[in-house]
Formats: C-alpha cells, structure tokens, sequence
C-alpha cells in the first residue's frame, strides 16, 4: 500500500475544505471502481491536518436548538455524523481520508482506534493521576481525575463514510479559546465541560501534531501488516 500522505490547511473556511475532501473521496470511489484487481490501490490515504478559521458545523443529525446563542461565527450543516461543534484556529482538526476495506476496518474500528490515539497522544500531558477514555455512550475522549470524576471533554470525533472510504475526522482542543463552546450543547448534550491539553500542560502545538500524525501511521501500518 502506498504511504500516508499529510496535507496542511491553514487558515481554512469550512466550505471550501469540505468542498475538496468530498471530491477527493468521489474521485478515489470512482478509480477503485473502474481498477483490476492489481490496480486496486490506486491511490494513497490521506490525512489532512487542518487549522480552521471559526465555525459552528452542524452534523447530519444536528438540531438548530443546540445553539444557544449567535454571533457572527459561521453556522453550517455537513455530512458528518453527530450533532454540533466549533472549530477554530489553535484547535488541531484532522480528516481521516482512508480506504476503509484496504486497512481491514469496519466503522466502529475506526472510531475506537481514532479514539485511542488521541488517548495515546494527549496521556504524556495529564498531570499525574488524571487519565483520559473513551465513554460508549458518547463518541469522543474525556478527561478524569484521580476520583474518577469526569472533568470533561478534550476531543470530539464525526466521521463520515461513503463506499468504504471515510472523511471528515476529529478535533482535539489544544490551545484554542474555548468560550464558543459556551454558545452551544457541544456534540448536543446540555451543559457539557470542554476543555483543552493547554490547560494541563505546556504544549507545543506544530511537535504535538507531528505526535499525532506518527501514532496514525503507527496504527495504520500495524493494519497492514497483519
């Protein structure tokens, strides 16, 4: 299989992003289609590591009634699973842009490993005692303390799959301001505590994402390999 590719967007609307990884996708749906058997990997993943400018996405099954207040931030629906959320710059957004069947993943596969490299990844920040896991009820990572006392939550995941390849990704808050959650039901549960890796620890934004990226294809090549 070909190696992951790594492609960076700074400053990214939302619309146009989206607009791009979608056609991506349909163009990868369409030579895998029309290739032989030999042909079959025709082109590589791809993870697309984005710095957007703000906005507020809301997923396919996203209600209007989880935005509690408005401003001038953009409000957009999409094609991804969940319900609402905020990105904005200093808030590390990945798109997962995978060929599901080629890695031997079904959904729930890439949900639970994604989770488990953001877990993997911000752990080494925590102070000691404090631990980060996923909740079945809830898709994302949330951050607990040494009574077990849930804190809140530190990264969001909303994926989007058509024909065995994936889009759309997830979004750990890093260094970003987080007073936008404030205007929402984050991931559309009332009264839901956001926070960010920046508050735990120092953190540098451009190694943690570099972090990232190499626990990625570390999980993907343990795929292939097996």
């Amino acid at each position: 299989m070909l190696p992951l590719e790594i492609k960076y967007l700074q400053n990214a609307q939302y619309e146009p992003t989206h607009a791009a990884m979608l056609a991506r996708v349909l163009s990868r749906i369409e030579q895998k289609k029309s290739a032989s058997s030999e042909q079959a990997q025709l082109s590589a993943d791809e993870l697309w590591i984005v710095d957007h400018d703000n906005v507020f996405t809301l997923g396919q099954a996203g209600k209007p009634e989880h935005i509690l207040q408005r401003d001038n931030t953009p409000i957009i629906h999409t094609d991804r699973g969940g319900q609402v959320t905020w990105h904005g710059h200093g808030q590390l957004v990945v798109y997962f842009l995978f060929d599901l069947n080629a890695l031997g993943w079904g959904v729930r596969d890439l949900v639970s490993k994604a989770e488990n490299i953001i877990i993997d990844v911000i752990t080494p920040y925590l102070p000691p005692d404090f631990y980060a896991k996923a909740r079945a009820d809830a898709p994302g990572v949330y951050v607990y303390n040494q009574d077990d006392l849930e804190l809140g939550k530190i990264a969001s995941l909303g994926f989007k799959i058509k024909h065995g390849f994936s889009y759309h990704g997830i979004a750990i808050n890093v260094q970003n301001d987080l007073t936008p959650f404030q205007m929402i039901n984050p991931c559309g549960y009332a009264g839901m505590t956001m926070l960010r890796l920046a508050d735990f620890a120092d953190v540098d934004y451009q190694a943690f994402t570099q972090q990232f990226i190499n626990r990625v294809n570390q999980e993907r090549q343990f795929s292939l390999r097996k």
